[in-house]
């Protein structure tokens, strides 16, 4: 099992803001530079808690997203976007950038919660199915 807390205020940008251009009569996709600085704000967090070896078998990810709480309550659910399955995509996507697993695809079973929180951060705990 791996289990660590990264305290930082999550990114809101999200994996599924894409950008597109044509060339040469060819769709071509890229990320807009928030998408771009997300990604290396999380893979710089990530890479102190990657495994040794990376994860090759059936894995749980569970994540809580810990979102800095305002005017809200600690540990209050966060009902408001970004959604979950996209705060996903771009976590996963870091995580095999920097080595976690062999595929993200491993994943075949995920927990994830967001909250309003006194300590932000994001919370992830992965085992071994």
């Amino acid at each position: 099992m791996i289990e660590f807390f990264i305290a930082m205020n999550p990114p809101t940008v999200t994996a599924q803001e894409h950008k597109v251009t044509v060339i040469n009569g060819k769709p071509v996709f890229y990320d807009p530079p928030d998408v771009k600085d997300a990604k290396l704000k999380l893979c710089g967090y990530l890479t102190k808690h990657k495994p040794k070896k990376k994860i090759e078998s059936g894995c749980r990810l569970v994540t809580k997203w810990c979102f800095p709480n305002g005017r809200h309550k600690d540990g209050e659910y966060r009902i408001t976007k970004p959604d979950t399955d996209n705060l996903q995509k771009l976590l996963k996507d870091c995580m095999t950038m920097c080595g976690f697993w062999k595929d993200d695809a491993l994943v075949a079973s995920e927990i994830v919660e967001k909250f309003w929180a006194e300590i932000p951060g994001i919370y992830i705990r992965i085992e071994e199915l």
